[in-house]
């Protein structure tokens, strides 16, 4: 068990990775609880209105759609340490005039619409600028474990942020945890400050001159060369925008299918989380590029179980179901991203890891609102089968796609105990 856990958690012994997970881990807690209250004072300013709540989502991941493929350009060209630095700055201070605005009883609607539309900018350009820093910061033989750690990081994170936000709704309502979050944003800044930038690894990265000729145009064109990259991030693009929406759906499903408070609102984040939590970990052994059919399993066991939370009629097997949900979720993204960055050149890093955040997250724009109409007019619980059944559709598609060129067979063992697997031609 001992050498298992230093397994699981070796790149914690790199000094500035360790430093970068600490400092995220603070800021996500925050950042979680955010969200929550972000939601909830949505919910409470428009009446209950999942089209508002839809609105706030597209605002938040807009800018991820509009910027995210510059961003790679400049993670490519530019420092990635300097460049986090600046944007938690900017995340800093827009935390803070957040807060001041919901503790003063200032805030109106319009001012969450803004405050998620900055978010997004934020988002937009720290997002893919963290995920292609993780490489320098443990090199190639350790990515697959930091990936996996980084994951696991955030849903810790969305563990204990939601549950304590829940709570902390309760007895002080709103103001007190958008608060916490301006304060959380200040641990990342510090740490990034005393990472040693000596300690990088920085080797396989063009040379200065080379890296300003970077252009996003090129990182697209690389993309589309490379199938093995390009289906994971095709099918996480209908994944992310039609069942990735359990932030809007959750909220939804708990006020007004179930009529409960923001505690029930955290229980239901909470256990996809804790289940989020174990498919990161899972990962965490992993030392080489995952397989094209791992990927592909990974997203037919997530579509699934993510079509019958949306079909549960009662609240404990809504969390029940919940669990394994978040389990195949993290375990589909994670697997898909560490094929997309275990297969990546080291000069297109930044612009294909902007690409991947664009299908993960720049998706939502075009999701959110039509989810958010689908909640409000046929229920919560219609708003997530039908995504589950789309996303289903899509990760069942991608598996005939696969198999057909690659020539392979899926087959089906009853025992010793049931299970699918794939026949290579000439394996048979």
């Amino acid at each position: 068990m001992q050498a298992k856990l230093s397994t699981m958690f070796q790149s914690l012994r790199v000094r500035n990775y360790r430093l970068f997970a600490t400092g995220q881990l603070i800021k996500l807690i925050g950042v979680w609880m955010m969200y929550i209250a972000q939601d909830w004072l949505v919910l409470d300013l428009s009446g209950n209105s999942a089209t508002a709540l839809g609105v706030v989502t597209a605002l938040q991941f807009t800018p991820v759609l509009l910027l995210t493929l510059i961003s790679g350009r400049l993670a490519d060209r530019y420092d990635k340490r300097m460049l986090l630095f600046i944007a938690n700055i900017f995340w800093t201070v827009l935390a803070l005039a957040m807060s001041l605005l919901v503790v003063t009883g200032l805030v109106q609607l319009w001012h969450v619409f803004a405050f998620a539309a900055l978010l997004g900018v934020f988002n937009a350009v720290e997002t893919p600028v963290r995920q292609a820093f993780v490489s320098e910061l443990v090199g190639m033989p350790l990515l697959p474990n930091a990936l996996s750690l980084n994951a696991a990081t955030f849903n810790s994170a969305r563990i204990l942020g939601p549950a304590v936000a829940g709570l902390a709704i309760a007895a002080f309502d709103v103001g007190p945890v958008f608060l916490i979050t301006a304060f959380s944003s200040i641990a990342p800044l510090i740490n990034v400050v005393r990472m040693r930038t000596d300690e990088l690894y920085r080797k396989d990265l063009p040379p200065a001159g080379q890296r300003d000729q970077a252009k996003v145009v090129d990182g697209l064109r690389y993309v589309a060369r490379r199938p093995d990259i390009l289906l994971p991030m095709a099918l996480m693009s209908v994944v992310g925008m039609t069942l990735f929406n359990f932030q809007l759906t959750l909220a939804a499903l708990a006020k007004t299918v179930f009529h409960t408070g923001a505690a029930s609102f955290g229980l239901f984040t909470t256990a996809l989380a804790v289940g989020a939590l174990a498919g990161a970990l899972s990962g965490t052994g992993r030392r080489s590029r995952p397989s094209v059919w791992l990927v592909l399993g990974a997203a037919v066991g997530c579509a699934s179980f993510g079509t019958l939370v949306g079909l549960a009629g009662s609240y404990w097997l809504v969390v029940a179901l919940l669990l394994p949900t978040g389990f195949f979720m993290v375990f589909f993204a994670q697997a898909a991203n560490q094929r997309v960055q275990l297969g990546v050149d080291a000069a297109f890093r930044g612009r294909v890891m902007a690409l991947w955040v664009l299908v993960f997250l720049g998706t939502n724009p075009v999701g959110a609102p039509i989810i958010g109409w689908v909640a409000e007019t046929f229920g919560a619980g219609a708003s997530i089968w039908t995504g589950g059944l789309i996303s289903l559709a899509a990760a069942l598609l991608a598996l005939t796609w696969q198999l057909r060129r690659s020539g392979a067979r899926l087959r089906m063992r009853v025992l010793p105990m049931p299970r699918f697997y794939v026949v290579s031609p000439g394996a048979e």
